[in-house]
């Protein structure tokens, strides 16, 4: 695919995503020489920095996250396309001195707007870039890069979609989920559709259940104002998981191009059964981290975090159920939890199969029935892929054992590419097929929003977890008493 050059404008360049993802991402892609030749990457901001300070700032970024790695000629020649613009994006003339800028012959007329902002500014900063004619087509395309979360719930959702498409058409937004960015999220799609050995037992004849968990071991950090208003249901679930689940369940789509995936993704977030806001409780669970340990340090609660108000009933951990009514999962249980401050970090997809029909090979002094099979699929830190089986044990008894087929995504040379990397180049191509339409954010407030009404009415009570654990006890969610939580890549005892 022929990429023309571009301009990068970057709102909130100084912010701790721009520090931590997006300066490192640029670096690493034009060390790779991916970057097409010409590419500036403009960034404003409010500081009084001058040219050199701003690299100076960019350096620092890179170095924090690069170490050794770090290569001076490399960074050098990206130098060359760095530029700061300073100001205030809540002033008109920040808009006007814009324009006049991106006029200078050095910057492509194609430009994508990333905007690295708090959401209460979206609609605000695209209406005056329209007001400028900053997205007009007329000599370069424009695009515009919007981070989650999109809106609060459904109605701010609708309100800021409205908004907005009166300046940007569906095709000129990009709303970006870096979870799907994730090599081993993509992975997902390859192993199910390019190995046809799965396929005829992919859906309810064969598998029992299926677990999507995002841990984390890490607590808000200094978040704690943005947190406290979203919370772990809004801040995961609603985004990134719900993503996973519309990939491991969705119809094969006729093509990998974005409008294809995008289409079947839709099917089964339609698909998913209306949560009755009597039917809350058992179908989604809450809970807040207590004191405790983790990785042998002695952490504090939720509520001793700071900017977090006394009393606050905000979720650090979310659980629900979810049942795709259609005809490949139709009552097959969906069970997809994240939580904050947990024994560790990390995200696997579990699909567990149903029981043989007959257990002919389990002695009853040993076991009472034979392990199900898995199928584990590594997201993160660990991109992997397991598939557990029962075997006999050596010996001269009929006794049985779990063995699994190991294969990682990754060779040991070959190096990590981060999601945000695969996104910032997706841009460049025109390719939407890891963004997110409106209609997919829509339905997905759609499956929530019961809950999240629900516990905004219920104010009194949150139960609570100890930091360091799996976790509370939900159990109450689980269609059977042998289905519980699985935290392990390696078969569980």
């Amino acid at each position: 695919m022929n990429v023309e050059a571009c301009t990068y404008v970057i709102f909130g360049a100084a912010g701790n995503l721009s520090r931590v993802k997006l300066m490192p991402a640029f670096y690493h892609l034009d060390e790779a020489n991916q970057l097409p030749e010409g590419t500036k990457i403009l960034a404003v901001g409010r500081r009084d920095w001058t040219q050199e300070k701003w690299l100076s700032e960019v350096r620092d970024m890179i170095k924090l996250k690069t170490k050794e790695a770090f290569d001076e000629s490399v960074f050098k020649r990206f130098s060359q396309r760095l530029h700061y613009h300073l100001g205030d994006l809540q002033q008109p003339e920040c808009y006007t001195k814009l324009t006049t800028m991106l006029e200078e012959p050095i910057f492509p007329k194609n430009i994508a707007f990333y905007l690295s902002i708090s959401p209460a500014d979206f609609g605000f900063v695209v209406e005056e870039l329209d007001k400028n004619k900053l997205l007009t087509q007329q000599h370069g395309w424009r695009r515009v890069i919007i981070e989650k979360p999109f809106g609060y719930d459904l109605e701010s959702a609708q309100a800021l979609q409205k908004r907005i498409s009166h300046y940007i058409t569906e095709e000129q937004t990009y709303r970006i989920d870096h979870y799907l960015g994730k090599g081993t999220v993509q992975n997902v799609l390859v192993f199910r559709f390019a190995n046809v050995m799965l396929e005829p037992l992919w859906n309810r004849n064969y598998i029992d259940h299926i677990q999507i968990t995002h841990s984390e071991s890490i607590g808000i950090d200094n978040r704690g104002d943005y947190y406290n208003s979203s919370g772990a249901m809004r801040d995961m679930l609603q985004s990134h998981l719900l993503q996973l689940l519309t990939l491991v369940t969705m119809e094969p789509p006729v093509s990998m191009e974005a409008q294809a995936l995008h289409d079947e993704k839709v099917k089964v977030l339609k698909s998913i059964r209306p949560i009755p806001k009597q039917a809350v409780h058992a179908q989604a669970f809450r809970a807040q981290y207590a004191s405790g340990v983790v990785n042998d340090e002695k952490v504090k609660s939720y509520l001793e975090e700071e900017h977090i108000p006394e009393g606050s009933i905000t979720e650090t951990y979310a659980s629900m159920k979810l049942y795709i009514d259609n005809w490949r999962w139709r009552d097959v249980p969906m069970y997809l939890r994240t939580g904050k401050r947990m024994k560790k970090g990390q995200s696997i997809i579990s699909i567990c199969f149903r029981q043989p029909p007959l257990q002919f090979f389990h002695d009853s002094a040993h076991h009472a029935t034979v392990d199900q099979n898995w199928v584990i699929l590594g997201i993160q830190p660990e991109e992997c892929i397991r598939i557990e089986m029962t075997v006999k044990e050596p010996g001269l008894e009929m006794k049985t054992r779990t063995s699994s087929l190991d294969a990682s995504f990754r060779n040991s040379d070959e190096k990590v590419v981060d999601a945000y990397e695969d996104l910032l180049l997706d841009v460049l191509k025109g390719d939407r097929s890891l963004f997110l339409n409106f209609d997919e954010v829509e339905h997905a407030w759609q499956i929530v929003d019961p809950i999240l009404q629900t516990w905004a009415i219920e104010r009194d009570y949150v139960a609570t977890y100890p930091a360091g654990s799996w976790g509370p006890e939900d159990s109450r969610l689980f269609d059977k008493d042998c289905h519980g939580w699985r935290t392990s890549l390696t078969p569980e005892k």
